[in-house]
């Protein structure tokens, strides 16, 4: 039984490795440039990438995608922010 949860884990590492690439170097919060930014750029807690890693990692590809694009779409300059955990 647990090979084969170990088998369905697999297709979430390529994304969760794609996600903390972006994090480590272009993200606005946790990259290079995350010095510009020192109070941080994204208005919510944890940031839209941790949020989408943390979700893909509990959730799976299925359930963890859309909850992140859910995210995304509601993260824009006009909204409050806040805690918002996946």
């Amino acid at each position: 039984m647990k090979f084969f949860r170990a088998i369905l884990r697999l297709p979430r590492y390529p994304v969760l490795l794609v996600i903390y690439l972006y994090q480590k170097t272009i993200s606005p919060d946790h990259g290079l440039a995350k010095d510009k930014f020192p109070h941080g750029y994204c208005p919510y807690h944890p940031t839209c990438s941790e949020y989408g890693f943390q979700a893909i990692k509990k959730h799976g590809l299925i359930l963890g995608v859309p909850k992140t694009a859910w995210r995304i779409v509601r993260c824009n300059p006009w909204t409050k922010g806040g805690v918002d955990l996946p």
